[in-house]
């Protein structure tokens, strides 16, 4: 096996993470903040990709086209938040429910499965062609980079704010929320929205990197980015206590799995065995908090009960 060739793919792969960095945040408000398991970002993300390729084929700029994905995903947040709030479906089915119908509508958004668009042709925000033998200030990695520091920015910012404060009440105890006068139901809707909206301009982002967007582009999104978070916390955690560090430090995750991803890759592992390693990492890392508090603790617990005694 060759170093040089492992070393050539790196940066790449340092690219695709920090694209799906953004969906990893996203996923970090509803699943961390809003204590939702919202599975709407398979949907969303190829929601994203699919409005801005078409937006950019049929001739809009490509900043308005990102923003339009946005709002597109924003939407779709919103269709899950109203299914779990005004229809009191449980929130995980809502996010099932969403996604189901997303793609049929992604579908219609795009007219076929797929749609490929050319980076000579267009003029891209990012592209898997601007990684090496560009300008520094047109490399996707110092792009993207400085995108997420922007939006970690922003979110900090707005989880400050009253309305962002009301949303984290919620995610901590909406029964408390709901007794201090916050409308808890606006909360999750708007969580939802902003989460999807993030995802949906990941989703944009990847589609322009990669060249088109696909119908199944977000199969396993949830897998990704709950890895990322997972990962982020794990190796992160002690060192970043700050919100905006913690938001830094799960878009790190998902650079952290690329490169783990490309390295096994590299390696020789079955391509086809990806997405199940994956699953198995996340279930290893969600279990580790409980397995904590069902055996170290209780023997400390116990332990300490005898030197009472």
């Amino acid at each position: 096996m060759n170093i040089l060739t492992l070393l050539n793919a790196m940066p790449g792969a340092v690219a695709q993470g920090l694209i799906w960095g953004i969906t990893a945040i996203g996923i970090y408000i509803t699943f961390r903040i809003l204590d939702i398991a919202d599975l709407t970002v398979d949907g969303s993300l190829c929601t994203g990709g699919a409005v801005c390729i078409m937006m950019m084929l049929s001739g809009h700029n490509v900043f308005v086209s990102m923003i339009a994905a946005t709002i597109a995903g924003m939407l779709t947040g919103l269709m899950t938040g109203i299914f779990h709030t005004f229809m009191g479906i449980p929130a995980i089915l809502s996010g099932i429910l969403t996604q189901l119908a997303l793609y049929s509508v992604n579908l219609k958004i795009m007219g076929k499965a797929n749609q490929s668009i050319n980076v000579d042709k267009y003029d891209l925000f990012v592209s898997l062609r601007y990684i090496k033998g560009v300008s520094f200030f047109k490399n996707t990695i110092f792009v993207v980079a400085l995108f997420v520091i922007l939006l970690v920015v922003i979110l900090y910012w707005f989880f400050g704010t009253e309305l962002g404060c009301a949303l984290r009440a919620t995610g901590c105890n909406a029964n408390m929320s709901r007794a201090q006068g916050i409308n808890t139901n606006l909360s999750k809707v708007l969580g939802l929205m902003i989460s999807n909206g993030l995802v949906g301009l990941s989703g944009a982002l990847l589609a322009q990197y990669q060249g088109f967007a696909d119908i199944n582009m977000g199969r396993g999104a949830i897998v990704i980015g709950l890895a990322a978070v997972i990962i982020g916390e794990a190796v992160f955690g002690r060192i970043f206590h700050n919100f905006g560090f913690k938001l830094i430090g799960v878009a790190l995750g998902s650079i952290l799995y690329y490169l783990v991803l490309q390295t096994v890759i590299w390696m020789g592992v079955d391509t086809d065995m990806l997405k199940f390693l994956s699953a198995i990492l996340v279930a290893i890392f969600l279990a580790i908090p409980f397995w904590k508090d069902k055996y170290f603790k209780k023997s400390v617990v116990k332990k300490g009960g005898n030197g009472n005694a």
